[in-house]
């Protein structure tokens, strides 16, 4: 039954091409009316190699180094960086039931390291870094790392993905310390279902945090959609745009270790979309980055925003500008790809900046020490060769 469902969302697009003058995009358009001569009010995005100058690629006057373009051409200026493996919740599609085995604080990178490693990325182009978990504010650092991270010279954008729960009392000192943007993530409004998907209590922590966000000029919400669990919430989420600056990220549920995934939980975007514009047809798409991740929209007479994050039925793959740190110190040049490359040894052993590039620009793209480094591909593989695939639960990764 919701096999039929997908193939009857999936397949009602056609590609057009949109060329612009720095990048060529390709969109489908989605079909909402039925049959042939529905209307086309919204559409997706497939990034196609970026073409810029590598040297232009950047505003932040840094010079853009080699070692972060990779063998498509893709120019990697964006760095998350998971600062703990640790979380004050258990969601779901994050963690497995039976908790994970923490890696042992020695093997993990300290302040210090995180903020050489940063250094050197930025240095050599990224201009944006993320800072992920587990969960980073329940680190007593927090504040002190996002002040370092932020002077660095050449970075524009310093942001964080959260749950929210202890975020509403360190905000203020967080954005004196040079936090630029904020994600919370928030899978329910039901505050009984919260404490079932979270496995703990807490919703009323998060909306506190979710309304001082907001005061304080941030305004993403992350929500993860799941078949079954919260999928019927979806305009209820979307009714939080109309009076607040609030942009709505709806998520596709994604495969990873524990997480149980099925295809029979996946809402797939054309669904979600169909969902949303039945109840708000003035939903109209608004032009995106070529490195967004997210399909993103505006409802007339609402003050926020509503995104859709795709990564499983239309990924944004050739156009991914992104690379991981985790907090073992492991860098990983794609989310669902199992490969990394530790960057914490070859530091503690006396790396200069200059080995570490090349251990850096052969994960990206080159040759290792005489043997290939799964370097990073086209893109990943379809979501059920995903489900099958070897990978660390997300609170490992960083969200």
């Amino acid at each position: 039954m919701i096999i039929t469902t997908m193939k009857r969302y999936l397949p009602a697009t056609r590609l057009i091409n949109w060329h612009l003058g720095f990048s060529s995009f390709t969109f489908s358009l989605v079909n909402h009316g039925g049959g042939g001569s529905g209307f086309f009010n919204a559409y997706a995005t497939s990034c196609a190699k970026l073409q810029d100058d590598p040297a232009n690629a950047n505003a932040n006057n840094n010079p853009f180094s080699d070692m972060l373009v990779d063998s498509f051409g893709r120019m990697h200026t964006y760095l998350r960086i998971s600062l703990t493996e640790r979380c004050n919740l258990r969601c779901q599609y994050c963690m497995p039931s039976e908790g994970v085995d923490l890696t042992p604080s020695p093997q993990l990178l300290a302040p210090n390291e995180i903020v050489r490693l940063a250094s050197l990325f930025v240095a050599s182009g990224v201009n944006k870094i993320r800072l992920t978990g587990g969960e980073p504010t329940i680190r007593k650092d927090i504040e002190e790392i996002c002040s370092q991270l932020s002077n660095l010279k050449g970075l524009e954008k310093l942001a964080m993905t959260t749950n929210g729960i202890v975020l509403a009392k360190k905000l203020p000192k967080l954005k004196e310390s040079g936090l630029t943007s904020i994600n919370i993530s928030l899978d329910t409004l039901v505050p009984a279902k919260f404490e079932f998907l979270t496995r703990r209590k807490g919703f009323e922590r998060v909306m506190e945090s979710i309304h001082a966000a907001v005061e304080c000029g941030y305004n993403p919400v992350n929500c993860v959609v799941m078949r079954g669990l919260n999928d019927e919430e979806m305009c209820d989420f979307v009714e939080l745009t109309r009076d607040r600056p609030i942009n709505v990220r709806f998520i596709e549920f994604m495969p990873f270790d524990g997480n149980v995934w099925n295809v029979k939980k996946l809402v797939p975007y054309a669904e979600m979309l169909d969902r949303v514009v039945k109840q708000f047809p003035s939903l109209e798409r608004i032009q995106d980055h070529p490195t967004e991740t997210a399909k993103n929209f505006k409802i007339d007479g609402h003050v926020g925003t509503v995104s859709f994050i795709t990564s499983m039925t239309e990924h944004f793959c050739a156009g991914c500008n992104r690379l991981r740190l985790l907090a073992d110190g492991n860098f990983k040049v794609c989310l669902f790809g199992p490969s990394e490359v530790s960057l914490r040894d070859p530091l503690r052993n006396g790396a200069d900046e200059n080995e570490l590039r090349e251990i850096i620009g052969a994960a990206v793209c080159k040759l290792f020490f005489g043997f290939q480094v799964k370097r990073k591909k086209a893109s990943h593989a379809g979501m059920f060769d995903l489900a099958k695939t070897a990978n660390r639960p997300m609170i490992h990764i960083g969200g």
